[in-house]
């Protein structure tokens, strides 16, 4: 066999090692003859690429002389030298494994049969609520029941004209998660039950009844350990939602039906906690992409999960829906979500009791077309305080904040931080406040969250004089006033039986109010208003 015969050979070897994708990581170990042996070695470093290919450290060392006769002993040297220049680099070993991802899987078909009076739109606002372990057998509430597992999805008028219109009934061992779109024509709900083929998260289009699984999983709503909720567009259209994928989160427009899911993020950051707009053409979210960049191995200056722990939070991002420009709104650096205060101006908190460095939460108003971002603070007021659990008026130019300090108080501010007016008899538990204002801005419904809720029916009027200051029975959780401002929908607690909830409307004012639950024989739950005018 001829030097040319060996060369050609170890030629063709080589590229079929290069071929396969293991063979091309490998270390060779060439043997070209019994007398001339070499022995190649190739390091690579864990997430650092590697300085050279595989083949770049085997130097050939033979040892016979070679002769005017041909023979195996004929160095290949220069051919292996230039086959391995010729290869391109393997890639780096990550500096962590890929993580699993959820993804999206749009199966369990299913058509259900909703209400004419349902699919054909909702006039007038109503109100959702859900009811778990409905016994309707039986006739004394107090009497203890077996758990039926039963869990059914209404929707009401706060007249009580109309009885309950089931929307959803579904079997599950679990609280129902339940997001409606606000005009009451698509709904998004979470699943458990256990079974790895059906539990995730579901979308239901109410005007076609169809229905399916979005996202599979037990609890598909946290993703890398960060709850995020599903948002939908003000027309009910597309939903929006953030979900893992192989080493960050991304967020994600999906149709009501369920279709065609897309990425509109995808950075390799960390996206979290997508809102939509009220006028439905922006998006904000939290990134920690102006920090890191990418997570993603090998990217330009990604971070190393290694070394570094994941982001609780970022900086707000908008996201125009017309034309998928994105931009940084502010340097405030936040760890919840933003609430929109209208249809450019949003609401920001920063720090907050798990910050240690920053234990104040604050509060800050930033306007989306010029990017100013104002911090709210009373001045001259302690540089301890925390201001809590703010709820803005609809036009942006005042605030219900629960100021905490070395007691709790409500106070009212305007857009400069001057105070309007305050009520230290409302001494709620930390974060144990929630507001809601009517549409035209003259009342302030308030009351308690999380089932922290010591005080009847609270009302006040713009300048936080009392409209309505009642006393329990019913107190009042979580109030809501009604798109059009007519009503106040909220939960409180019936006296007659042990922690039974249930839901109550009242008026403009505060008063008359009445349970629309008091016939059904479980628990209940208010998830807002949807339809009507916005």
């Amino acid at each position: 066999m001829t030097g040319n015969e060996i060369k050609s050979r170890i030629i063709i070897l080589l590229s079929m090692m290069l071929l396969c994708g293991c063979s091309a990581l490998s270390q060779p170990t060439a043997t070209p003859a019994p007398t001339a042996t070499y022995s190649p070695t190739t390091t690579l470093t864990p997430i650092e690429a590697p300085s050279s290919t595989p083949f770049d450290t085997a130097t050939p060392a033979p040892t016979a002389v070679p002769s005017a006769t041909p023979s195996p002993t004929d160095s290949p040297t220069p051919t292996l030298t230039a086959t391995a220049t010729a290869t391109a680099s393997p890639t780096a070993t990550p500096s962590i494994t890929r993580l699993p991802a959820l993804g999206f899987v749009f199966d369990n078909w299913d058509v259900l049969d909703v209400p004419a009076s349902i699919a054909d739109g909702i006039d007038s606002p109503m109100i959702a609520f859900s009811s778990s372990n409905n016994r309707q057998t039986i006739a004394n509430i107090a009497t203890a029941q077996p758990f039926t597992g039963v869990q059914t999805v209404y929707f009401v008028s706060p007249t009580g004209s109309q009885r309950y219109i089931p929307v959803l009934e579904l079997y599950s061992t679990k609280s129902l998660e339940v997001f409606v779109a606000p005009r009451g024509n698509a709904l998004a709900y979470v699943k458990a039950d256990d079974d790895p083929r059906t539990s995730g998260l579901y979308v239901l289009d109410l005007e076609t009844g169809f229905s399916a699984r979005l996202l599979p999983g037990l609890n598909p709503l946290v993703q890398r350990g960060h709850y995020m909720t599903p948002n939908w567009s003000p027309d009910g259209s597309e939903l929006v939602i953030a979900v893992a994928t192989g080493y960050d989160i991304d967020i994600f427009l999906a149709a009501k039906d369920g279709s065609a899911p897309r990425n509109i993020s995808a950075k390799g950051s960390y996206d979290l906690w997508p809102r939509w707009s009220p006028d439905g053409r922006h998006i904000a979210f939290v990134s920690d992409r102006a920090d890191c960049p990418s997570w993603i191995p090998g990217e330009p200056e990604f971070c190393d999960a290694l070394t570094r722990p994941p982001p609780t939070g970022g900086q707000v991002f908008i996201y125009e829906v017309a034309n998928g420009r994105t931009w940084q709104l502010s340097d405030v650096a936040v760890s919840e979500p933003p609430k929109w205060i209208g249809d450019s101006n949003l609401a920001l908190a920063s720090g907050g009791p798990f910050e240690l460095a920053n234990p104040q939460r604050r509060i800050w108003r930033a306007d989306i077309e010029t990017g100013e971002a104002r911090e709210l603070r009373i001045a001259g007021g302690s540089p301890t305080a925390s201001y809590l659990s703010d709820s803005w008026s609809p036009d942006g130019n005042r605030v219900v904040v629960q100021l905490a300090d070395n007691r709790n108080e409500i106070v009212l501010l305007d857009a400069a931080g001057l105070q309007l007016g305050r009520d230290s008899e409302l001494d709620f538990p930390r974060f144990g406040m929630t507001a809601s204002w009517s549409a035209d801005g003259a009342r302030i419904a308030i009351g308690g969250t999380a089932g922290q809720c010591p005080f009847g029916i609270r009302v006040k009027n713009s300048g936080f004089g009392n409209v309505a200051s009642g006393s329990p029975p019913p107190t009042m959780c979580n109030p809501r006033f009604s798109p059009d401002g007519q009503y106040i929908a909220f939960t409180g607690v019936n006296p007659s039986v042990d922690g039974r909830n249930d839901i109550y409307i009242a008026s403009y004012n505060g008063f008359g109010a009445t349970s629309l639950t008091r016939n059904l024989r479980g628990q209940v739950e208010l998830i807002g208003w949807v339809g009507g005018e916005r």
